[in-house]
């Protein structure tokens, strides 16, 4: 039920976000990220500490959400409370008996494309004058990809596919603020994180 109500209300954030319905978005938005954080604690778990680091990723989901959404610019502020859940989830991942050849299969696909959307971005940045930013997005960007490694090598299928939204949904962001906006963006954006929740919720079974 929990996990319907989170897929509900997070439908209901992707209206709000098609419409530029902006009361509507404020409450929709960290609300499904709780109710994702609620199925987690009602869930029967493959490893209980697992499950604990994971809900306290979450809880740092909602901190980032809130801070993003913020008529003020509080992007970094955004950026460091999802690095600490990136963190988080690597951590848990990591407590599911993760194997070698995952790890391995992980690096290397995740690398590549970590390296070539860091170039992409860090140069926007560079070009627009905001340099100073670099090295948080070079954290950041470091820390998501030793996220979906780590899920790669210790998560089972349905996780895999939550971390890989997750790092899509964090790229989209990042090219919308630093590259180019696009009308379609912000939806694509939500929908790729709302499922990323879920996928990671769903991988602690």
């Amino acid at each position: 039920m929990l996990l319907v109500l989170a897929l509900t209300v997070s439908a209901l954030d992707w209206v709000a976000v098609a419409f530029q319905l902006r009361p509507m978005e404020y409450v929709c938005k960290p609300t499904a990220a709780i109710v994702f954080l609620m199925t987690a604690l009602t869930l029967d778990p493959a490893d209980e500490v697992a499950r604990a680091v994971l809900v306290v990723a979450l809880v740092f989901c909602v901190a980032g959400d809130v801070f993003l959404m913020l008529p003020r610019d509080a992007f970094l502020p955004g950026l460091g409370s999802f690095a600490v859940a990136q963190i988080l989830f690597t951590i848990s991942f990591a407590l599911r008996e993760p194997t070698l050849t995952g790890a391995i299969v992980g690096v290397v696909a995740v690398v590549v494309g970590a390296t070539v959307l860091a170039r992409r971005f860090i140069g926007a940045l560079r070009r627009s004058g905001s340099g100073s930013m670099v090295p948080a997005i070079l954290v950041y960007v470091t820390v998501i990809s030793a996220m979906v490694v780590s899920a790669v090598a210790g998560g089972s299928p349905v996780a895999i596919a939550g971390a890989v939204l997750f790092m899509i949904s964090d790229s989209l962001i990042a090219e919308e603020r630093f590259v180019s906006s696009r009308r379609w963006q912000r939806l694509v954006i939500i929908v790729t994180y709302h499922m990323a929740l879920a996928g990671l919720v769903l991988g602690l079974v």
